[in-house]
């Protein structure tokens, strides 16, 4: 089942795509918002999959919206306006569907969406007991990842910063070369030693052992990278150095 949130000022359009929703059988609708403020809030509590995102919407446009948001959620924008489907697209959108839009219009662009489910829950069950035992060890020296069709183990202490890509997570090894696996960056935080790596982002996790300086809103990593320090994360940070140098 496909977790849903429709987004749109307008009350007509959102009882459209509530009606929509509620007809598929593989979506569950979990909150209509009638701003992207309110859908914010309804984020920081609730497990979504699927945003419908109206975008020309009062204090805040849903460009701006999906740019504040994890990028781990699957978004379809639902708009009048088609000159923003080209910047809608830049931000990963799996679809742009311009008003007045049919349910076969809908449902063509839902089924996209629960097919990526699909196969992302599948995948992730294949990784379930690897990231089990993985968390249960937070001392391993490696873990393993599965990329390119195989399984490899990387020696943990080479991992200078992971970086969150949408439903996969880059892995920024020594050397400058990167893996990529089909995995949420939330279930890699319980994977990795919680002594070594850190959360410094909602797209970043780093290597504290690789840090060689910061500032107010970047780290500074010993191969000459750096990642950005987010507003969120900044106390957890400071209260680690504090704690620690």
């Amino acid at each position: 089942m496909v977790r849903c949130i429709a987004i749109d000022d307008e009350p007509m359009a959102l009882r459209q795509i509530k009606s929509y929703i509620e007809r598929t059988e593989q979506l569950e609708l979990v909150a209509v918002c009638r701003s992207a403020r309110e859908a914010q809030e309804v984020l920081k509590t609730t497990n979504v999959d699927l945003l419908f995102v109206d975008i020309n919407m009062p204090d805040m446009n849903g460009l701006d919206f999906v740019r504040s948001i994890d990028p781990g959620h699957f978004i379809v924008f639902t708009t009048a306006h088609p000159e923003f489907a080209i910047e809608g697209f830049k931000l990963n959108a799996i679809d742009y569907l311009l008003k007045p839009f049919s349910y076969e219009e809908f449902m063509k662009a839902s089924q996209k969406v629960i097919s990526l489910v699909d196969l992302v829950e599948r995948c992730r069950a294949a990784e379930s007991a690897i990231a089990q035992n993985e968390a249960e060890a937070a001392d391993k020296e490696v873990i393993s990842v599965k990329a390119d069709y195989k399984t490899q183990l990387v020696k943990v202490a080479d991992i200078v910063y992971l970086e969150s890509a949408g439903e996969y997570v880059r892995l920024h090894i020594e050397g400058s070369s990167t893996i990529t696996t089909l995995f949420r960056l939330k279930n890699m935080e319980t994977t990795l030693p919680a002594d070594s790596f850190l959360r410094v982002h909602r797209s970043y996790i780093v290597n504290l052992k690789r840090i060689a300086s910061y500032t107010k809103g970047r780290i500074f990593l010993d191969n000459g990278e750096y990642i950005p320090l987010g507003e969120n994360y900044k106390e957890r940070f400071f209260e680690y150095f504090n704690k620690n140098n």
